[in-house]
Protein backbone atom coordinates (compact mmCIF):
# COMPACT_ATOMS: atom_id res chain seq x y z
CA UNK A 1 0.00 0.00 0.00
CA UNK A 2 1.02 3.73 -0.30
CA UNK A 3 0.82 6.38 -2.22
CA UNK A 4 -0.20 5.80 -5.87
CA UNK A 5 -0.75 7.57 -9.50
CA UNK A 6 -4.08 9.16 -9.39
CA UNK A 7 -5.01 8.06 -12.84
CA UNK A 8 -3.55 4.35 -13.06
CA UNK A 9 -4.01 3.59 -9.13
CA UNK A 10 -1.08 2.00 -9.48
CA UNK A 11 2.45 2.70 -7.50
CA UNK A 12 4.74 5.43 -9.02
CA UNK A 13 6.46 4.84 -11.84
CA UNK A 14 8.80 7.95 -12.59
CA UNK A 15 6.54 10.47 -11.12
CA UNK A 16 6.34 13.74 -13.17
CA UNK A 17 5.71 16.89 -11.27
CA UNK A 18 3.02 18.95 -13.48
CA UNK A 19 2.96 23.33 -13.40
CA UNK A 20 -0.61 22.44 -11.28
CA UNK A 21 1.60 20.75 -8.79
CA UNK A 22 -0.12 17.36 -8.90
CA UNK A 23 1.75 14.48 -10.16
CA UNK A 24 0.67 11.53 -12.83
CA UNK A 25 3.21 8.79 -13.66
CA UNK A 26 5.21 8.75 -16.95
CA UNK A 27 3.28 5.77 -18.97
CA UNK A 28 -0.15 7.69 -17.43
CA UNK A 29 1.47 11.47 -19.09
CA UNK A 30 1.98 9.95 -22.38
CA UNK A 31 -1.47 8.69 -22.14
CA UNK A 32 -3.37 12.12 -21.97
CA UNK A 33 -4.82 13.75 -25.17
CA UNK A 34 -2.55 16.57 -26.81
CA UNK A 35 -4.33 20.31 -26.44
CA UNK A 36 -2.37 21.44 -29.33
CA UNK A 37 -3.23 23.00 -32.57
CA UNK A 38 -4.71 20.54 -34.90
CA UNK A 39 -2.40 19.63 -37.58
CA UNK A 40 1.05 20.17 -34.86
CA UNK A 41 2.63 17.20 -33.92
CA UNK A 42 3.28 17.66 -30.69
CA UNK A 43 1.24 18.75 -27.61
CA UNK A 44 1.93 22.46 -26.83
CA UNK A 45 -0.41 21.57 -23.31
CA UNK A 46 -2.56 18.75 -21.71
CA UNK A 47 -5.48 18.95 -19.25
CA UNK A 48 -4.56 17.80 -15.88
CA UNK A 49 -7.12 14.80 -14.87
CA UNK A 50 -6.96 16.15 -11.16
CA UNK A 51 -8.10 19.72 -11.38
CA UNK A 52 -9.15 19.51 -14.79
CA UNK A 53 -6.28 22.60 -15.42
CA UNK A 54 -4.56 22.93 -19.02
CA UNK A 55 -0.96 22.60 -18.30
CA UNK A 56 1.70 23.92 -20.64
CA UNK A 57 4.19 21.09 -21.54
CA UNK A 58 7.97 21.82 -21.65
CA UNK A 59 9.46 22.06 -25.74
CA UNK A 60 11.29 18.81 -24.90
CA UNK A 61 7.31 17.08 -23.89
CA UNK A 62 6.77 14.75 -20.97
CA UNK A 63 10.55 14.11 -20.43
CA UNK A 64 11.38 17.21 -19.38
CA UNK A 65 9.13 17.59 -16.50
CA UNK A 66 10.33 18.01 -12.87
CA UNK A 67 10.46 14.48 -11.24
CA UNK A 68 8.64 14.32 -8.42
CA UNK A 69 11.18 13.08 -6.16
CA UNK A 70 8.50 13.79 -2.98
CA UNK A 71 6.37 10.67 -4.46
CA UNK A 72 9.21 8.31 -4.48
CA UNK A 73 10.50 9.61 -1.14
CA UNK A 74 6.83 9.14 0.68
CA UNK A 75 7.18 5.10 -0.21
CA UNK A 76 4.93 3.51 -2.19
CA UNK A 77 6.76 4.13 -5.31
CA UNK A 78 8.17 2.47 -7.69
CA UNK A 79 11.50 4.05 -8.38
CA UNK A 80 12.22 4.53 -12.16
CA UNK A 81 15.45 3.21 -13.62
CA UNK A 82 18.61 5.66 -13.37
CA UNK A 83 20.03 5.01 -17.07
CA UNK A 84 16.63 4.53 -19.41
CA UNK A 85 14.47 6.76 -17.27
CA UNK A 86 11.56 4.67 -18.74
CA UNK A 87 11.17 1.13 -17.16
CA UNK A 88 11.04 0.60 -13.55
CA UNK A 89 14.10 -0.07 -11.57
CA UNK A 90 14.07 -3.97 -10.02
CA UNK A 91 17.88 -3.77 -9.01
CA UNK A 92 20.58 -1.53 -7.91
CA UNK A 93 23.86 -1.71 -8.67
CA UNK A 94 25.87 -1.65 -4.99
CA UNK A 95 29.24 -0.02 -6.81
CA UNK A 96 27.20 2.99 -8.81
CA UNK A 97 24.13 3.37 -6.55
CA UNK A 98 22.04 3.57 -9.32
CA UNK A 99 18.90 1.82 -9.69
CA UNK A 100 18.01 -0.37 -13.36
CA UNK A 101 15.45 -2.30 -15.18
CA UNK A 102 16.01 -5.49 -16.30
CA UNK A 103 17.33 -4.33 -19.66
CA UNK A 104 19.45 -2.20 -18.39
CA UNK A 105 20.83 -4.36 -15.38
CA UNK A 106 21.83 -6.51 -17.99
CA UNK A 107 23.40 -4.07 -20.46
CA UNK A 108 25.51 -2.94 -16.90
CA UNK A 109 27.02 -6.79 -16.35
CA UNK A 110 28.51 -6.97 -20.45
CA UNK A 111 29.92 -3.81 -20.25
CA UNK A 112 33.61 -4.49 -19.24
CA UNK A 113 33.77 -1.19 -16.82
CA UNK A 114 30.98 -2.39 -15.04
CA UNK A 115 30.53 -6.10 -15.42
CA UNK A 116 32.71 -6.43 -11.80
CA UNK A 117 29.92 -4.27 -10.17
CA UNK A 118 27.98 -5.73 -7.27
CA UNK A 119 23.97 -5.87 -8.01
CA UNK A 120 21.10 -6.76 -5.72
CA UNK A 121 17.72 -6.87 -5.94
CA UNK A 122 15.85 -4.02 -4.94
CA UNK A 123 13.59 -5.35 -2.80
CA UNK A 124 16.22 -6.62 -0.76
CA UNK A 125 17.63 -3.35 -0.34
CA UNK A 126 17.17 -1.76 3.19
CA UNK A 127 16.27 1.55 2.00
CA UNK A 128 14.06 1.45 -1.05
CA UNK A 129 13.01 4.92 -0.86
CA UNK A 130 14.81 8.02 -3.10
CA UNK A 131 14.97 9.95 0.63
CA UNK A 132 19.00 10.88 0.86
CA UNK A 133 19.74 8.69 -2.35
CA UNK A 134 22.21 10.26 -4.30
CA UNK A 135 20.78 11.61 -7.63
CA UNK A 136 22.82 11.66 -10.66
CA UNK A 137 23.14 14.39 -13.74
CA UNK A 138 20.67 12.84 -16.53
CA UNK A 139 23.77 14.05 -18.96
CA UNK A 140 26.47 12.12 -17.13
CA UNK A 141 25.14 9.29 -14.87
CA UNK A 142 28.19 8.43 -13.04
CA UNK A 143 28.75 11.92 -11.57
CA UNK A 144 26.01 13.39 -8.58
CA UNK A 145 24.57 16.30 -8.38
CA UNK A 146 26.38 18.75 -5.68
CA UNK A 147 26.57 21.80 -7.17
CA UNK A 148 23.88 24.88 -8.32
CA UNK A 149 24.32 26.60 -11.71
CA UNK A 150 23.23 30.24 -10.90
CA UNK A 151 22.68 31.43 -14.22
CA UNK A 152 20.78 27.95 -15.54
CA UNK A 153 18.46 28.05 -12.30
CA UNK A 154 19.47 24.03 -12.56
CA UNK A 155 21.28 21.35 -10.33
CA UNK A 156 24.53 20.49 -12.18
CA UNK A 157 27.84 17.74 -11.61
CA UNK A 158 31.18 18.63 -11.72
CA UNK A 159 31.31 17.44 -15.67
CA UNK A 160 28.57 20.11 -16.46
CA UNK A 161 30.80 23.07 -14.76
CA UNK A 162 33.75 22.34 -17.29
CA UNK A 163 31.43 21.86 -19.82
CA UNK A 164 28.07 23.05 -20.84
CA UNK A 165 28.29 25.42 -17.88
CA UNK A 166 31.73 26.87 -18.39
CA UNK A 167 32.21 30.24 -16.96
CA UNK A 168 28.63 30.02 -15.02
CA UNK A 169 28.31 31.38 -11.55
CA UNK A 170 27.73 28.36 -9.35
CA UNK A 171 27.76 27.28 -5.65
CA UNK A 172 27.32 23.61 -3.87
CA UNK A 173 23.56 23.02 -3.67
CA UNK A 174 24.25 22.98 0.30
CA UNK A 175 24.59 27.01 0.20
CA UNK A 176 22.04 27.55 -2.52
CA UNK A 177 19.45 26.16 -1.03
CA UNK A 178 19.41 29.18 1.96
CA UNK A 179 18.31 31.99 -0.79
CA UNK A 180 16.04 29.86 -2.72
CA UNK A 181 14.32 28.18 0.20
CA UNK A 182 13.88 31.56 1.66
CA UNK A 183 12.51 33.16 -1.47
CA UNK A 184 10.45 30.19 -1.77
CA UNK A 185 8.87 30.39 1.79
CA UNK A 186 7.96 34.46 1.04
CA UNK A 187 5.82 33.13 -1.52
CA UNK A 188 4.35 30.36 0.77
CA UNK A 189 3.48 33.11 3.65
CA UNK A 190 1.95 35.33 0.97
CA UNK A 191 -0.58 32.45 -0.18
CA UNK A 192 -1.49 31.92 2.87
CA UNK A 193 -2.43 35.75 3.89
CA UNK A 194 -4.46 35.14 0.41
CA UNK A 195 -6.05 31.95 1.31
CA UNK A 196 -7.16 33.83 5.06
CA UNK A 197 -8.77 36.84 2.98
CA UNK A 198 -10.52 34.73 1.06
CA UNK A 199 -11.56 32.38 3.51
CA UNK A 200 -13.10 35.75 4.91
CA UNK A 201 -14.76 36.81 1.76
CA UNK A 202 -16.69 33.61 1.42
CA UNK A 203 -17.79 33.80 4.95
CA UNK A 204 -19.26 37.41 4.11
CA UNK A 205 -20.74 35.69 0.99
CA UNK A 206 -22.44 33.58 3.20
CA UNK A 207 -23.48 36.03 5.64
CA UNK A 208 -25.19 37.99 2.71
CA UNK A 209 -27.06 35.11 1.18
CA UNK A 210 -28.51 34.71 4.73
CA UNK A 211 -29.28 38.47 4.72
CA UNK A 212 -30.61 39.05 1.00
CA UNK A 213 -33.30 35.75 2.02
CA UNK A 214 -33.82 37.24 5.40
CA UNK A 215 -34.54 40.85 3.57
CA UNK A 216 -36.79 39.15 1.02
CA UNK A 217 -38.69 36.99 3.68
CA UNK A 218 -39.20 40.34 5.22
CA UNK A 219 -40.39 42.08 2.54
CA UNK A 220 -43.12 39.17 1.40
CA UNK A 221 -44.47 39.73 4.93
CA UNK A 222 -45.33 43.16 4.07
CA UNK A 223 -46.55 42.29 0.93
CA UNK A 224 -49.05 39.76 2.35
CA UNK A 225 -50.13 42.39 5.01
CA UNK A 226 -50.71 44.79 2.71
CA UNK A 227 -52.56 42.76 0.26
CA UNK A 228 -54.33 41.21 3.23
CA UNK A 229 -57.27 44.46 2.95
CA UNK A 230 -58.18 43.88 -0.83
CA UNK A 231 -60.27 40.76 -2.47
CA UNK A 232 -59.29 39.57 -5.75
CA UNK A 233 -57.89 42.17 -6.84
CA UNK A 234 -55.02 42.74 -4.15
CA UNK A 235 -54.19 38.94 -4.13
CA UNK A 236 -53.48 39.19 -7.36
CA UNK A 237 -51.23 42.09 -6.98
CA UNK A 238 -49.57 39.99 -4.39
CA UNK A 239 -48.29 37.58 -6.02
CA UNK A 240 -47.30 39.23 -8.67
CA UNK A 241 -44.85 40.90 -6.83
CA UNK A 242 -43.82 38.03 -4.95
CA UNK A 243 -42.88 36.79 -8.42
CA UNK A 244 -40.89 39.32 -9.13
CA UNK A 245 -39.46 39.38 -5.58
CA UNK A 246 -38.76 35.49 -5.82
CA UNK A 247 -36.87 36.32 -9.52
CA UNK A 248 -34.69 39.14 -8.20
CA UNK A 249 -33.82 37.12 -5.18
CA UNK A 250 -32.84 34.18 -7.60
CA UNK A 251 -30.74 37.02 -9.95
CA UNK A 252 -28.75 37.87 -6.95
CA UNK A 253 -28.05 34.54 -5.26
CA UNK A 254 -26.79 33.52 -8.83
CA UNK A 255 -24.57 36.27 -8.53
CA UNK A 256 -23.27 35.20 -5.22
CA UNK A 257 -23.08 31.47 -6.54
CA UNK A 258 -21.10 32.28 -9.04
CA UNK A 259 -18.63 34.55 -7.23
CA UNK A 260 -18.43 31.75 -4.44
CA UNK A 261 -17.44 29.80 -6.79
CA UNK A 262 -14.80 31.35 -8.49
CA UNK A 263 -13.40 31.78 -5.18
CA UNK A 264 -13.63 28.55 -3.53
CA UNK A 265 -12.30 27.03 -6.90
CA UNK A 266 -9.07 29.54 -6.06
CA UNK A 267 -9.10 28.43 -2.89
CA UNK A 268 -8.87 25.34 -3.39
CA UNK A 269 -5.64 25.76 -6.32
CA UNK A 270 -4.14 27.96 -3.62
CA UNK A 271 -4.59 24.97 -0.92
CA UNK A 272 -3.08 22.38 -3.04
CA UNK A 273 0.12 24.55 -3.60
CA UNK A 274 0.44 25.55 -0.11
CA UNK A 275 0.09 21.79 0.56
CA UNK A 276 2.58 20.73 -1.41
CA UNK A 277 5.07 23.44 -0.91
CA UNK A 278 4.97 22.85 2.66
CA UNK A 279 5.57 19.41 2.39
CA UNK A 280 8.51 20.07 0.25
CA UNK A 281 10.18 22.25 2.78
CA UNK A 282 9.37 20.24 5.43
CA UNK A 283 9.95 16.52 3.84
CA UNK A 284 12.54 17.55 0.70
CA UNK A 285 15.84 17.83 0.82
CA UNK A 286 17.79 20.10 -0.19
CA UNK A 287 18.23 19.37 -3.63
CA UNK A 288 15.19 17.79 -4.28
CA UNK A 289 14.14 21.54 -2.96
CA UNK A 290 15.91 23.15 -5.16
CA UNK A 291 15.32 20.65 -8.41
CA UNK A 292 11.54 21.49 -7.39
CA UNK A 293 11.36 24.87 -6.28
CA UNK A 294 10.91 26.64 -9.97
CA UNK A 295 7.63 24.79 -10.77
CA UNK A 296 6.38 25.77 -7.53
CA UNK A 297 7.55 29.40 -7.40
CA UNK A 298 6.03 29.99 -10.79
CA UNK A 299 2.61 28.28 -9.59
CA UNK A 300 2.49 30.03 -6.33
CA UNK A 301 3.29 33.42 -8.51
CA UNK A 302 1.02 33.00 -10.54
CA UNK A 303 -1.67 32.34 -7.99
CA UNK A 304 -0.54 35.24 -6.41
CA UNK A 305 -1.07 37.24 -9.01
CA UNK A 306 -5.00 36.41 -9.65
CA UNK A 307 -7.28 39.46 -8.88
CA UNK A 308 -10.62 38.96 -7.05
CA UNK A 309 -13.15 41.11 -5.22
CA UNK A 310 -12.96 41.14 -1.70
CA UNK A 311 -16.67 41.91 -1.29
CA UNK A 312 -19.53 40.43 -1.81
CA UNK A 313 -20.58 41.14 -5.68
CA UNK A 314 -24.21 42.45 -5.01
CA UNK A 315 -25.98 44.22 -2.00
CA UNK A 316 -29.28 43.05 0.05
CA UNK A 317 -30.61 46.57 -1.19
CA UNK A 318 -34.14 45.80 -1.81
CA UNK A 319 -37.68 47.47 -0.19
CA UNK A 320 -41.08 47.83 -0.65
CA UNK A 321 -42.96 50.78 -0.52
CA UNK A 322 -46.53 50.73 -0.22
CA UNK A 323 -47.91 54.26 -1.41
CA UNK A 324 -46.67 54.52 -4.59
CA UNK A 325 -48.95 54.15 -7.35
CA UNK A 326 -48.96 50.26 -9.08
CA UNK A 327 -51.17 50.60 -11.83
CA UNK A 328 -54.39 48.54 -12.34
CA UNK A 329 -54.94 45.23 -11.44
CA UNK A 330 -58.54 43.79 -12.30
CA UNK A 331 -59.93 46.98 -12.80
CA UNK A 332 -59.02 48.25 -9.76
CA UNK A 333 -55.99 50.83 -8.70
CA UNK A 334 -53.48 49.31 -6.64
CA UNK A 335 -50.35 50.56 -4.49
CA UNK A 336 -47.26 48.99 -3.55
CA UNK A 337 -44.23 48.41 -5.83
CA UNK A 338 -40.95 47.28 -4.64
CA UNK A 339 -38.12 49.66 -5.42
CA UNK A 340 -35.00 48.37 -7.36
CA UNK A 341 -34.68 50.24 -10.15
CA UNK A 342 -31.50 50.40 -11.74
CA UNK A 343 -30.34 53.38 -13.68
CA UNK A 344 -29.56 53.36 -17.14
CA UNK A 345 -26.54 55.79 -18.49
CA UNK A 346 -28.24 55.83 -21.83
CA UNK A 347 -31.51 57.44 -20.56
CA UNK A 348 -29.98 60.23 -18.39
CA UNK A 349 -30.07 63.73 -19.50
CA UNK A 350 -28.07 67.13 -18.94
CA UNK A 351 -29.91 70.34 -18.61
CA UNK A 352 -28.59 74.12 -17.52
CA UNK A 353 -26.78 77.29 -18.86
CA UNK A 354 -23.06 75.97 -18.45
CA UNK A 355 -23.39 72.82 -20.72
CA UNK A 356 -21.63 74.37 -24.21
CA UNK A 357 -20.38 78.05 -22.94
CA UNK A 358 -18.96 79.54 -20.04
CA UNK A 359 -16.58 82.28 -18.97
CA UNK A 360 -13.20 82.32 -17.39
CA UNK A 361 -12.68 82.18 -13.98
CA UNK A 362 -17.29 81.75 -13.66
CA UNK A 363 -18.72 79.98 -11.41
CA UNK A 364 -21.04 78.03 -13.85
CA UNK A 365 -22.69 74.41 -14.14
CA UNK A 366 -25.34 72.20 -15.11
CA UNK A 367 -27.72 69.47 -13.94
CA UNK A 368 -27.56 65.50 -14.73
CA UNK A 369 -30.86 64.22 -14.53
CA UNK A 370 -30.89 59.89 -13.74
CA UNK A 371 -33.63 57.97 -15.36
CA UNK A 372 -34.24 54.38 -15.41
CA UNK A 373 -34.68 52.05 -18.25
CA UNK A 374 -38.25 53.18 -19.28
CA UNK A 375 -36.79 56.69 -18.93
CA UNK A 376 -38.45 57.25 -15.60
CA UNK A 377 -36.70 59.39 -13.10
CA UNK A 378 -35.10 57.40 -10.36
CA UNK A 379 -36.56 60.11 -7.81
CA UNK A 380 -33.26 59.07 -5.55
CA UNK A 381 -29.78 59.85 -5.02
CA UNK A 382 -26.31 57.92 -4.74
CA UNK A 383 -25.15 56.89 -7.97
CA UNK A 384 -21.85 56.50 -9.11
CA UNK A 385 -21.43 59.99 -11.00
CA UNK A 386 -18.07 60.80 -12.18
CA UNK A 387 -17.01 64.59 -14.77
CA UNK A 388 -14.25 65.00 -16.62
CA UNK A 389 -13.35 68.54 -18.43
CA UNK A 390 -10.50 68.57 -20.34
CA UNK A 391 -9.10 71.42 -22.48
CA UNK A 392 -8.60 70.11 -26.17
CA UNK A 393 -5.34 71.79 -26.80
CA UNK A 394 -3.79 71.66 -23.60
CA UNK A 395 -3.81 68.46 -22.19
CA UNK A 396 -2.35 68.98 -18.99
CA UNK A 397 -5.10 71.88 -18.59
CA UNK A 398 -8.23 70.34 -16.60
CA UNK A 399 -11.41 71.26 -14.59
CA UNK A 400 -11.87 70.01 -11.56
CA UNK A 401 -15.71 69.38 -11.29
CA UNK A 402 -17.84 69.55 -8.50
CA UNK A 403 -20.60 67.00 -8.16
CA UNK A 404 -23.02 67.93 -5.77
CA UNK A 405 -26.04 64.84 -4.88
CA UNK A 406 -29.37 66.12 -4.89
CA UNK A 407 -30.62 62.87 -3.64
CA UNK A 408 -33.88 63.36 -6.07
CA UNK A 409 -32.15 61.66 -8.59
CA UNK A 410 -30.62 64.90 -10.08
CA UNK A 411 -26.83 66.21 -9.54
CA UNK A 412 -25.72 69.46 -9.85
CA UNK A 413 -22.10 69.94 -11.39
CA UNK A 414 -20.29 73.25 -10.67
CA UNK A 415 -17.00 74.20 -12.34
CA UNK A 416 -14.93 77.64 -12.94
CA UNK A 417 -12.83 77.08 -15.84
CA UNK A 418 -9.31 78.96 -15.49
CA UNK A 419 -7.99 79.16 -19.26
CA UNK A 420 -10.34 79.93 -22.31
CA UNK A 421 -10.61 77.86 -25.19
CA UNK A 422 -12.20 74.73 -26.06
CA UNK A 423 -12.88 71.77 -23.72
CA UNK A 424 -14.06 68.38 -24.18
CA UNK A 425 -16.35 67.25 -21.22
CA UNK A 426 -17.58 63.89 -20.46
CA UNK A 427 -20.31 63.25 -17.74
CA UNK A 428 -20.19 59.18 -16.95
CA UNK A 429 -22.79 57.45 -14.46
CA UNK A 430 -21.75 53.74 -13.31
CA UNK A 431 -18.34 54.47 -15.50
CA UNK A 432 -20.71 54.97 -19.01
CA UNK A 433 -21.59 57.93 -20.84
CA UNK A 434 -24.60 59.64 -20.29
CA UNK A 435 -27.23 60.68 -23.24
CA UNK A 436 -24.93 63.98 -24.99
CA UNK A 437 -21.57 63.09 -23.40
CA UNK A 438 -18.84 63.64 -24.75
CA UNK A 439 -19.62 67.09 -25.67
CA UNK A 440 -17.63 70.79 -26.53
CA UNK A 441 -17.86 73.60 -24.15
CA UNK A 442 -16.70 76.92 -24.93
CA UNK A 443 -14.87 78.85 -22.63
CA UNK A 444 -14.56 82.51 -23.21
CA UNK A 445 -12.67 85.24 -21.89
CA UNK A 446 -12.94 86.97 -18.29
CA UNK A 447 -15.22 89.26 -19.01
CA UNK A 448 -14.01 93.28 -19.30
CA UNK A 449 -15.78 95.87 -17.54
CA UNK A 450 -15.93 99.24 -19.07
CA UNK A 451 -12.49 101.72 -17.73
CA UNK A 452 -13.91 104.95 -19.48
CA UNK A 453 -17.64 106.68 -19.39
CA UNK A 454 -20.97 106.26 -21.20
CA UNK A 455 -20.85 109.47 -22.86
CA UNK A 456 -22.53 111.92 -25.39
CA UNK A 457 -19.27 113.10 -26.48
CA UNK A 458 -15.20 113.69 -25.07
CA UNK A 459 -15.99 117.32 -24.61
CA UNK A 460 -18.99 117.10 -22.94
CA UNK A 461 -17.60 114.67 -20.34
CA UNK A 462 -14.20 116.44 -19.44
CA UNK A 463 -15.45 119.77 -19.35
CA UNK A 464 -14.18 120.97 -22.47
CA UNK A 465 -10.54 119.75 -21.59
CA UNK A 466 -8.45 119.56 -25.39
CA UNK A 467 -5.95 117.11 -24.05
CA UNK A 468 -9.02 113.96 -23.48
CA UNK A 469 -9.53 111.21 -25.92
CA UNK A 470 -12.27 108.94 -26.56
CA UNK A 471 -11.59 105.68 -28.46
CA UNK A 472 -14.54 106.36 -30.94
CA UNK A 473 -11.56 108.36 -33.04
CA UNK A 474 -13.30 111.37 -33.14
CA UNK A 475 -11.19 114.91 -33.09
CA UNK A 476 -12.97 118.66 -32.88
CA UNK A 477 -11.07 121.75 -34.57
CA UNK A 478 -8.98 123.89 -31.94
CA UNK A 479 -6.97 120.90 -31.17
CA UNK A 480 -9.78 119.03 -29.50
CA UNK A 481 -8.16 115.56 -29.62
CA UNK A 482 -11.83 114.50 -28.28
CA UNK A 483 -14.81 113.77 -30.44
CA UNK A 484 -17.89 116.40 -29.98
CA UNK A 485 -21.34 116.41 -31.29
CA UNK A 486 -21.46 116.47 -35.09
CA UNK A 487 -18.03 116.85 -35.59
CA UNK A 488 -15.73 114.22 -37.96
CA UNK A 489 -15.63 110.43 -36.31
CA UNK A 490 -18.53 111.13 -33.79
CA UNK A 491 -20.77 107.84 -33.77
CA UNK A 492 -23.53 109.97 -33.49
CA UNK A 493 -25.09 109.07 -30.25
CA UNK A 494 -24.12 108.14 -26.84
CA UNK A 495 -20.83 105.53 -26.32
CA UNK A 496 -18.34 104.21 -24.15
CA UNK A 497 -14.85 106.37 -23.93
CA UNK A 498 -12.43 103.67 -24.00
CA UNK A 499 -13.84 101.12 -26.62
CA UNK A 500 -16.18 103.18 -28.40
CA UNK A 501 -19.15 100.62 -28.11
CA UNK A 502 -22.24 102.14 -28.36
CA UNK A 503 -24.21 99.53 -26.38
CA UNK A 504 -24.01 100.06 -22.36
CA UNK A 505 -24.58 97.06 -21.28
CA UNK A 506 -22.04 95.33 -23.59
CA UNK A 507 -18.27 93.95 -22.88
CA UNK A 508 -15.32 95.97 -23.37
CA UNK A 509 -13.26 95.62 -26.26
CA UNK A 510 -10.66 98.04 -25.60
CA UNK A 511 -7.27 96.96 -26.97
CA UNK A 512 -3.92 97.28 -25.60
CA UNK A 513 -2.75 101.60 -25.73
CA UNK A 514 0.36 103.66 -25.10
CA UNK A 515 0.36 104.97 -21.85
CA UNK A 516 0.07 108.77 -23.00
CA UNK A 517 -3.74 107.41 -24.50
CA UNK A 518 -4.28 105.31 -21.58
CA UNK A 519 -3.74 108.06 -19.28
CA UNK A 520 -6.36 110.87 -21.85
CA UNK A 521 -8.88 107.96 -21.29
CA UNK A 522 -8.55 107.62 -17.83
CA UNK A 523 -8.63 111.46 -17.66
CA UNK A 524 -11.82 111.87 -18.87
CA UNK A 525 -13.08 109.35 -16.51
CA UNK A 526 -11.91 111.19 -14.05
CA UNK A 527 -13.39 114.76 -14.88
Amino acid sequence: SGPRCPVCAEPWVSPRLLPCLHSLCAPCLRRLGPLGEPGRAAARSVLCPVCDAEVALPPGGVGQLTPDYLALGRGGAAAACDLCADGAAVRRCLTCGADLCLFCCQAHRRQKKTASHAVTELENTKDCSQAGKPLFCPSHPTEELRLFCEQCDQPVCRDCVVDRHRQHPYDFTGNAIHRHGDALRELLKSTQQHMVTLEGVLSQIDDMGSAIRSRVDAVATEICLFATGYVKAIEEHRDRLLKQLEDLKVQKENLLLLQKAQLQQLLLDMRTGVEFTERLLTSGSDLEILITKGVVGSRLARLNSIAYNTQPSVDDGIQFSPQERAGQCCGYEVFGVILNKVVDPARCTLHGEGLHSARQNKLTGFTLLCNDATGEQMGRGGEAVRVTITHKDKRDCAVMPTVCDNGDGTYRISYSPEEPGLYAVCVYVKGQHVQGSPFTLMVKNKFREHQGVFHCCTFCSSGGQKAARCACGGTMPGGYQGCGHGHKGHPGCHHWSCCGQVKESSECLGGPASDNSQRSFLRTVVL
